[in-house]
């Protein structure tokens, strides 16, 4: 049986692929970390870890999460300040406050605030 082409290399039909983890968040949810006091509105998803080893490695080792499930690019914001979190699915919760994020990129993304989500502008739509 011939390989298949993709765009990184042919693959091996006789490899079985690995399992990938569904996305429990949408773009345009908010959410809160379950750990550190911030909360945000997803604008960007990984349906597997994305980012460089380097970042990875940064992370203390007993708190590492596995790089096998969605990762997601937060516009985030806490008492402090506004800034862009990558955060796995494991470490995420629904944000029930029913309050808007503060966020200057927001008003680039997103169109308007309802029902504890936010709706994605059309131009930035697939």
């Amino acid at each position: 049986m011939p390989s298949v082409p993709t765009p990184s290399g042919p693959v091996d039909p006789g490899v079985p692929m690995p399992p990938v983890a569904h996305a429990r968040f949408n773009v345009g949810d908010v959410v809160r970390h379950r750990m550190f006091d911030f909360r945000g509105v997803i604008f960007d998803i990984d349906p597997v870890f994305a980012n460089s080893e380097e970042w990875y490695e940064s992370i203390p080792k007993d708190a590492r999460p596995a790089k096998d499930q969605p990762f997601y690019h937060i516009l985030a914001e806490n008492m402090e300040t506004s800034y862009v979190a990558y955060v796995s699915q494991q470490n995420l919760v629904s944000d029930d406050s029913d309050e808007p994020v503060d966020h200057p990129a927001i008003t680039g993304l997103f169109e308007d605030y309802a029902g504890g989500r936010y709706r994605l502008r059309r131009e930035h739509r697939h």
